[in-house]
């Protein structure tokens, strides 16, 4: 069987520029940035995925952040149109790279707007944030692509973070975790739990009952260990200074291996 794949993408030169939107602009060392990325990867290999690194957008600040630019069910990459204009560029190579591993492809179109990062899918159930950055027309647009593949596809309301997974990821078993105050609709989510930091929202499923997880919620950890999951801790504070978290900076693709 082959092996999971994750896309990234390496930190370019100007990622201190990237937007920020819901938290105040601060300075971002781009070297240490590079250096927290590159653990990041290796964590992922190290638990079993095979990375595939999309070529570089060095004009684009925030590219380092690609699960914005495509969404992807079973087999099936919905290439996104971000809300923020300036990071439209950076889909064009995301494309190239889920064509090349054999997704089939498909495109959101103007008027729609879709970041990935506000999409949770959660078994073949995929909420979709309503927010800053993803409209109505990109929320139809996915269930018109998805929903006959089997997917749900429920829309919710996001005001409080830039997506809706800067509020909620999901643990193995489908629970939703979440830090309260920055959650919309807790009670949209049939399990919902709440984790004591902003940042223990934010998990990456390894395999198993093992969670990638900020370094910076040492809490949520705790808890979630308590819980029989095995956190997995990377620092990467100096992507959180430009609202990233460990889901945006990879593509997980286990719908097409596993």
């Amino acid at each position: 069987m082959p092996s999971q794949k994750a896309l990234v993408r390496r930190p370019g030169p100007r990622l201190a520029e990237g937007l920020v939107t819901h938290v105040e602009r601060q300075a971002v060392d781009v070297g240490l940035a590079v250096e927290q990325w590159e653990a990041y990867v290796e964590a992922l290999r190290t638990h079993g995925w095979e990375t595939v690194e999309v070529d570089p957008a060095e004009d684009c600040p925030d590219a380092v952040f690609v699960e914005d630019a495509v969404v992807v069910f079973r087999n099936v990459a919905l290439i996104t149109r971000p809300g923020a204009e300036s990071r439209r560029a950076e889909t064009a190579g995301v494309e190239e790279a889920v064509a090349r591993l054999g997704c089939s492809v498909n495109w959101i179109w103007d008027p729609g707007t879709l970041d990935g990062g506000d999409v949770l899918k959660v078994g073949d159930t995929i909420y979709v944030g309503r927010g800053g950055r993803t409209n109505a027309a990109g929320v139809q647009q996915l269930r018109a692509v998805f929903e006959p593949l089997g997917a749900r596809v429920v829309a919710v309301p996001v005001s409080k973070v830039l997506h809706l997974k800067s509020a909620v990821t999901a643990l193995p078993d489908g629970t939703v975790i979440g830090h309260e105050p920055l959650v919309d609709t807790p009670s949209l989510f049939p399990r919902f739990l709440a984790v004591p930091e902003e940042s223990g929202a934010h998990v990456v499923l390894l395999g198993g009952n093992r969670l990638l997880m900020a370094a910076s919620a040492p809490k949520t950890a705790e808890l979630l260990a308590g819980l029989g999951h095995e956190p997995v801790l990377v620092d990467i504070g100096e992507f959180e200074k430009l609202e990233g978290c460990v889901t945006c900076l990879s593509v997980r693709l286990r719908e097409l291996y596993v």
